[in-house]
């Protein structure tokens, strides 16, 4: 359970600026303007982590939408069609974890016609043609573990976060589908395939879209955000994880995916290959528009994040990658991910930019684990299966849980009324033409990011947390993680 973190305060010191001006032999004094409502946020920073379901991270959370209990025992279960039973959801405290395939045919297959019941079926089914034979997924002798659960004794730090801020417990993937559609997705609220990457009209709707290549490194030439970012004169930066890396991730990815192999040591450590952000995550140099607008030198390392963030000089947004090391998508571990995520916070709320800025932190599908709750269509691409949403910035409502249903396209909005004056990539509007079918921002069932804010309270003072908390997480091998994580 939440282990009682509490927040650390600090004293803010606010200085007036007085400006004098003269004119006609008389002077006057006058203040800058002082924004107000969502324009109290000047930064916003989107942490976009790897496969986890709600349930798998906060289905016992208290007060959530979670693992449907009666006296602390789950009500549901999920049949297992190697052995006939049917299995509950359980605490699951193993830092390592398997998960199982995450493609739109699983995610069609796991929801079942809203019975929410196919998860170990599909998990057993992906195991065949496995190609990284040390993940836990591909292990035969050993039952899937997507019903495992972890709590606040796992994961003490996202707890806290909740505790503290704000957590979001319908926040559903865009796209019923893997990382690659839902990364696109996150920067332009569409995923699709172009016969013609420099023709924004020839693109089509598409779950699996063709991913860049040496070959064709520019395949998506439909528009996405910072598209108006640079029109509006907004600056913003994609930042990766140790760089970028040419490859896929993962042979039970996608069509036709080369795996790119983990080494471990005692858990999951990335070869020199797996170093940067994968491709299927680095989607944005794939768009053709930021070519078209010379941005791609707004494509940084993450040490340029936090070289940002010590001097006060955040760009009002950003969206930061990881690698697989760091990304909690399985094999990868649990603590690693979580003191990856602290640390990036941490950075934030030892700005001069805190008291402005809006993280907003989820994880881009459910990676096969269980969730109870069947996901609401919008279009014939989303949404997808529940994942975790967090808010965290001093205006955040502290404790707050937020039950509207929400998407990665809440992102898009919420950047888009922030900064752009209510701005859409919106064919009939953005300046750039093209056929998608909808424009997301305007779904009628989408909430507003707005919600989880109260620009009227005191500033909230950062909550700095260690990023090797205690943690009843237990290591492949035995032990408990370590520093900054790992086994």
């Amino acid at each position: 359970m939440y282990n009682g973190l509490v927040r650390s305060g600090i004293t803010v010191v606010v200085g007036m600026v007085l400006l004098a001006t003269c004119g006609s032999g008389s002077s006057r004094i006058s203040t800058p303007h002082t924004p107000t409502g969502i324009h109290k946020i000047r930064h916003i920073v989107v942490i976009f982590q790897e496969n986890r379901s709600f349930d798998s991270y906060f289905g016992t959370y208290p007060g959530a939408t979670g693992i449907p209990m009666a006296n602390g025992i789950p009500t549901v279960c999920v049949p297992n069609p190697a052995n006939g039973q049917c299995v509950k959801p359980y605490l699951d405290h193993a830092d390592m974890n398997g998960g199982g395939p995450h493609n739109d045919v699983n995610s069609i297959a796991d929801v079942n016609g809203g019975n929410m019941n196919g998860f170990i079926a599909q998990a057993e089914k992906g195991r065949k043609g496995c190609l990284i034979p040390t993940n836990p997924a591909c292990t035969n002798s050993a039952t899937p573990d997507v019903m495992g659960y972890h709590n606040g004794a796992d994961i003490p730090n996202y707890w806290a976060y909740a505790h503290n801020f704000v957590l979001q417990d319908h926040m559903f993937e865009s796209v019923h589908s893997w990382s690659f559609p839902s990364h696109l997705y996150l920067i332009s609220g569409w995923s699709a395939t172009c016969s013609n990457p420099a023709d924004p009209m020839s693109c089509s709707s598409a779950v699996d879209p063709r991913l860049a290549s040496a070959q064709d490194p520019t395949p998506y030439a439909w528009t996405e955000l910072t598209w108006l970012l640079h029109r509006y004169h907004v600056s913003w930066g994609w930042y990766l994880d140790k760089g970028a890396q040419p490859l896929g991730f993962g042979g039970h990815h996608g069509k036709n995916r080369k795996t790119a192999g983990i080494k471990r040591s005692k858990g999951p450590k990335p070869a020199k290959s797996m170093a940067g952000v994968p491709k299927i995550w680095n989607v944005l140099p794939g768009f053709t528009d930021v070519y078209q607008d010379n941005q791609q030198a707004n494509i940084r390392l993450l040490t340029n994040f936090f070289i940002a963030a010590k001097a006060g000089k955040l760009p009002q947004v950003s969206w930061i990658l990881p690698n697989a090391y760091d990304s909690e998508h399985p094999p990868a571990l649990v603590s690693v991910g979580q003191s990856y995520v602290t640390n990036i916070v941490n950075a934030v709320m030892k700005s001069p930019d805190w008291n402005s800025t809006a993280i907003f932190i989820t994880w881009d599908d459910w990676g096969g684990f269980y969730d109870n709750v069947v996901p609401p269509q919008v279009d014939t691409l989303g949404y997808g299966i529940r994942v975790p949403g967090l808010v965290i910035s001093a205006y955040a409502k502290p404790g707050y849980i937020d039950h509207q249903t929400l998407s990665f396209d809440a992102y898009l909005k919420f950047i888009e009324d922030d900064f752009m004056g209510g701005a859409r990539l919106n064919p009939k509007t953005d300046g750039r033409a093209d056929p998608r079918p909808d424009v997301r921002e305007n779904a009628p069932i989408l909430g507003n990011l707005v919600n989880d804010f109260n620009f009227n309270q005191k500033p909230l003072p950062p909550l700095i947390l260690p990023t090797d908390p205690k943690t009843a997480l237990v290591c492949p091998l035995g032990g408990s993680p370590g520093v900054n994580g790992g086994c």
